[in-house]
Formats: C-alpha cells, sequence, structure tokens
C-alpha cells in the first residue's frame, strides 16, 4: 500500500487542519473519524471509497468543493485516478 501524505498545518482547541497528498493508487488506509469534518478539494479528486462491509464507492469530486461528513465516519480513502489529487481536511474539535 502506498500511503497519502499528511501534513498537519494547523491543530489548536478549535480545529485540526490537514492536507492530504495522494499519487495515484496511494490511500489513507482505514480509519474512523473521531470528529465531524469538512474536506475542500485542491485538485479534480477522483475518490474511491473503501467502506464498511467491503462496499466501494467511487466520487469525482471538483477542485474547490467543499463537504462535510459526520463524526464516526469510516473508510479508506483511495486515489482512484491516474494524476496526484489533494485536499484539505478540518476536523472539528
Amino acid at each position: 500500500m502506498t500511503e497519502a501524505v499528511a501534513s498537519v498545518l494547523m491543530d489548536d482547541e478549535r480545529v485540526r487542519v490537514t492536507r492530504y497528498d495522494f499519487e495515484p493508487g496511494a490511500e489513507t488506509g482505514w480509519h474512523v473519524h473521531g470528529m465531524e469534518y469538512v474536506i475542500v478539494t485542491l485538485t479534480d479528486c477522483h475518490l474511491r471509497l473503501g467502506l464498511p462491509g467491503g462496499e466501494t464507492r467511487e466520487s469525482k469530486v471538483a477542485a474547490g468543493s467543499a463537504y462535510t461528513r459526520p463524526k464516526g465516519t469510516e473508510h479508506n480513502v483511495i486515489n482512484g485516478g491516474d494524476s496526484p489529487m489533494s485536499f484539505i481536511e478540518v476536523e472539528l474539535k
């Protein structure tokens, strides 16, 4: 497994901001989010999401888009495209 590169940009009493950079095929590994979070895409992102129970979901998110997910979200995020992709994750403490 090639891991995505996670770079913490800010971590204070209110938020943790992390930049994720993925080469094609790179992934985060399975994880459960301990906080609600917002994603802001820096590039076009071809997300392949591994979900509990063996389900896989494909999603294409345009650069400059944002979405949120609740605390407890469980998944493995994989770059399913053939170009590098990057996004910012803002976790709400």
